[in-house]
């Protein structure tokens, strides 16, 4: 059965309207057609369980045939990545992985060196496209819900109420403490907060406001990773070490 997350279309009274871009991929991508049997994860996390009952012309209707209740909220090690903007569509990538990864929120913000700007009405058309992005990944690995994601300003202005237990920042101009050390400081926090360059790094000045904010510089090793390497393979190693990787 195929699973799709609902986003703003409604259930009601024992069916689910269908129309907009779910139902572009529902209808003209997948072809689904009278009687396929579908599942659709509304916003509050309900699994609805029914049967395509009509295709229309630009909608489609689901017959629900039962309703499961939301799940418990995800527990374990809850991870945000701080990213700063990668040229390009690396962060469509990154988006992808960091849900399969389990990361609980993605914040972008606009580095001193990010090539790409996210401002006034590309910022709204540009969220919308990441919330697809994570959704369809949750979906595919099983996840219950998708993370938060968000587009902020300036390095400073996003770290300056960042609430997590552990802060750690990547940072290729640290030579001293390894990860490795770092992790050995803690005993399995709740959360943890990365803070990642986009390509050409930090500036001294955001590394400075950084540990302003109690982040910690740590370094991965002698080699420099890809923007959309490095804090995937970060956060990789923190679900291995606290979170659910096994």
């Amino acid at each position: 059965m195929r699973s799709f997350f609902l986003g703003d279309n409604p259930v009601s009274d024992g069916e689910a309207t269908v129309t907009g871009e779910l139902y572009r991929h529902m209808a003209r991508v997948l072809r689904l057609k009278q009687g396929a049997e579908v599942e659709l994860v509304d916003n509050d996390g309900r699994r609805h369980s029914g049967v395509v009952e009509e295709v229309g012309a630009k909608s489609l209707t689901v017959r629900i045939a039962a309703t499961t209740a939301a799940p418990e909220p995800e527990q374990g090690l809850r991870i945000t990545l701080y990213q700063g903007l990668p040229k390009g569509d690396k962060l469509d990538l990154i988006l992808q992985k960091c849900t399969e990864l389990g990361v609980a929120e993605v914040v972008t913000f606009d580095a001193a060196r990010s090539v790409a700007k996210l401002r006034g009405e590309k910022t709204a058309g540009k969220l919308a496209r990441f919330e697809k992005i994570v959704q369809e990944a949750a979906r595919q690995c099983g996840r219950s819900a998708a993370p938060q994601v968000a587009i902020r300003g300036s390095l400073k202005d996003v770290l300056s109420d960042a609430p997590q237990a552990v802060k750690l920042l990547l940072w290729e101009g640290e030579e001293k403490t390894t990860l490795r050390e770092c992790l050995e400081r803690y005993q399995a926090p709740e959360s943890v907060a990365v803070v990642v360059g986009p390509e050409g790094g930090l500036t001294s000045g955001e590394v400075a406001a950084a540990l302003a904010c109690g982040f910690t510089p740590v370094t991965l090793g002698k080699r420099i990773l890809r923007t959309e390497t490095a804090g995937l393979a970060l956060v990789s190693i923190l679900q291995f070490h606290w979170g659910d990787l096994g």
